[in-house]
């Protein structure tokens, strides 16, 4: 039927299924558990599997998003309260949730996870919640919020030769114009750059904030094959961290994501499909470059995150739109990366596989 993939891991893991919400602007009306469990029956139903016979749950948000300790304990209604589960959470990118995830299967602990994530921006202001990752002695008393960090390093860009104020509306343009057909994007179609932020970014060239959730399924060898008829198997993922001190590294370059990309395997063969969480058009010429991708490779294709950025579930839905695209043969193999921290402070690869014929 179909020919063996390589694999560098004990055991072949592959994401089975994805869903997220539409992503808007404000979701005053509706509590976390409210947006959270339509999504995982969606995601539990495309597999035909039921909350009981998960192996591992994890979970991926941010409690100074929701303003109370724990908050996320909350959400776990939305999985159910029975039989009782296995389960974990990161206070991070759901991306991360899923690397957990992924170890877990690797142990053997578990046959199959369910991970989400979910972040309500809308309530706060999301740009000064940012600064409470900076360093705490330096940077975080000076209150420089995500889009001046995020212009510091568009303008070193700029100041390098490496891009112009031209080519980030270029990218923000084809970005919003790729959201068109992606159903749950926040931002679709024709998108003014607007005025300036914070120079050399203008409003185009920024991520909207919004709302939003996002689930995966991930199951193991032979089993995933029987739940999808065609997974998305993760042959490489691996996640690199860079120096807090935004003074002691090149906000030009991203050797972090370069070095995960290397673990990962992506440089051994070409990939047709990327998703970057890059919620700057800036970034977006970053990670080009740390993971070479040429002008043959459909850069976000959904959109990306200039069109949809829920905070803590933009980089999981990133892994989710790539995998979508293996699942419907649109892509044999892809590369998605997930971030967190400012001027992609960490960074996530995680390479994509279908079957071959």
């Amino acid at each position: 039927m179909t020919g063996p993939r390589t694999s560098r891991y004990a055991r072949d893991v592959a994401v089975v299924a994805f869903a997220q919400s539409d992503h808007l602007r404000r979701t005053d009306e509706l509590s976390e558990v409210e947006m959270v469990m339509p999504v995982l029956h969606e995601v539990l139903a495309a597999t035909g599997l039921k909350a009981g016979e998960i192996g591992f749950t994890c979970s991926g948000s941010s409690d100074y998003l929701a303003g109370r300790a724990f908050s996320f304990t909350m959400t776990l209604d939305g999985v159910g309260a029975w039989p009782p589960i296995s389960e974990s959470h990161v206070e991070m990118d759901g991306a991360w949730a899923l690397y957990e995830a992924w170890v877990k299967i690797q142990t053997g602990e578990a046959d199959t996870a369910l991970v989400y994530s979910y972040g309500k921006s809308s309530p706060g202001s999301v740009r000064d919640v940012l600064t409470r990752q900076l360093d705490p002695y330096y940077l975080a008393p000076l209150w420089p919020d995500s889009v001046a960090l995020a212009a510091l390093q568009a303008q070193a860009l700029v100041d390098a030769g490496e891009t112009d104020e031209t080519a980030l509306a270029a990218i923000a343009a084809r970005s919003r114009a790729d959201a068109a057909n992606n159903p749950h994007a926040q931002l679709r179609g024709a998108v003014p750059q607007g005025d300036y932020q914070v120079r050399p970014l203008r409003t185009g060239d920024c991520p909207p904030v919004g709302d939003g959730v996002a689930a995966v399924v991930l199951a193991a060898g032979d089993l995933a094959r029987q739940l999808c008829e065609r997974p998305a198997w993760i042959t490489g993922i691996d996640h690199r961290i860079e120096a807090h001190g935004l003074g002691l590294r090149d906000l030009t370059d991203s050797p972090s994501t370069r070095t995960a990309a290397q673990h990962a395997g992506l440089f051994d063969a070409p990939v047709d499909t990327a998703e970057l969480h890059a919620p700057f058009s800036s970034q977006e010429v970053v990670l080009r470059k740390a993971l070479g991708l040429g002008d043959t490779v459909a850069v976000n294709p959904s959109g990306g995150a200039l069109a949809a950025n829920p905070m803590m579930a933009a980089g999981l839905i990133r892994i989710g739109e790539a995998a979508a695209r293996i699942h419907r043969g649109a892509s044999d193999r892809a590369v998605a990366h997930a971030t967190s921290g400012p001027c992609l402070q960490q960074n996530l690869v995680a390479v994509l596989e279908g079957d071959r014929a």
